[in-house]
C-alpha cells in the first residue's frame, strides 16, 4: 500500500456520489455516513429538505453573524450570502483574511461550526452552511483534485491501494468526488477523526 502526501497551504485559498459498497463521507463536515455503517447502526430517516427560502434565510443569519465577528476583529471584508447546490453559502472576500482560514483551513472549519450553531440557535434547525473565506475552498478543491488524480494513476499503474494523509471532512469529500467520477477505482474512508483518511483502491 502506498502513502501519499497532500500539498499543504497556508494561503487564503466543498460533496459526493460513491459506487455501491464504497464507504464515503456523506457531507463535507457533517457526520460521515460510513461511521454509522461501520458501527452497525441504522441510518436515521432523511429529514424533509428545506425550501430555498429557508436556505437563504440561513445564509442571511450566517452573514449577519460573520459580519459581527469581522467587526469585533476589526477586519474588512465583503460578505455574500447565497444558496448553491441545495445549501446555504456565505463567502467573505477581502484582504488580510488569511488568519480566518488558518493552517489547512482549520480556523475556517471552526468558524463554520460556530456560524452553523448561530443558525441553529435562531431557527432550531441544523444547517449545512458552507462558509468560505478568501476563496480558500475553491482553491483547495483544485489542489485536492490533483492529489486524487495522482492517487488514481498510482492505483492503476501498480494495482495496489493508495492511502492519503489524514484530511478534514471537506477535503475527503473533494477527493471522493474526483475518484468516484473515474472508472476502475473507488475510494473509501478509514479511521476516526482527526486521523480519518481516504484509501483509493482498484474497483472489484
Amino acid at each position: 500500500m502506498t502513502d501519499t502526501s497532500l500539498p499543504s497551504t497556508d494561503s487564503s485559498v466543498d460533496e459526493e456520489v460513491a459506487p455501491t459498497g464504497a464507504a464515503v463521507d456523506a457531507d463535507d463536515d457533517i457526520d460521515d455516513a460510513d461511521d454509522a455503517d461501520a458501527a452497525g447502526e441504522a441510518a436515521a430517516p432523511p429529514a424533509a429538505a428545506p425550501s430555498d427560502n429557508d436556505l437563504f434565510r440561513q445564509s442571511e443569519i450566517a452573514a449577519d453573524y460573520v459580519e459581527g465577528l469581522l467587526d469585533i476583529l476589526d477586519y474588512d471584508g465583503d460578505i455574500d450570502e447565497l444558496v448553491s447546490g441545495g445549501r446555504p453559502v456565505v463567502e467573505v472576500v477581502g484582504g488580510q483574511l488569511s488568519a480566518l482560514v488558518g493552517q489547512r483551513g482549520a480556523t475556517l472549519e471552526a468558524l463554520q461550526e460556530l456560524t452553523r450553531l448561530a443558525i441553529f440557535r435562531q431557527t432550531g434547525t441544523p444547517s449545512r452552511l458552507l462558509l468560505d473565506v478568501g476563496g480558500y475552498r475553491a482553491n483547495r478543491r483544485k489542489e485536492l483534485a490533483a492529489v486524487a488524480k495522482n492517487a488514481v494513476e498510482k492505483v492503476k499503474e501498480y494495482g495496489e491501494p493508495v492511502r492519503l494523509e489524514p484530511m478534514s471532512a471537506f477535503e475527503r469529500k473533494c477527493v471522493h468526488d474526483v475518484v468516484n467520477a473515474l472508472d476502475g477505482v473507488l475510494s473509501e474512508s478509514e479511521g476516526v477523526e482527526p486521523t480519518r483518511r481516504i484509501v483509493v483502491r482498484p474497483a472489484d
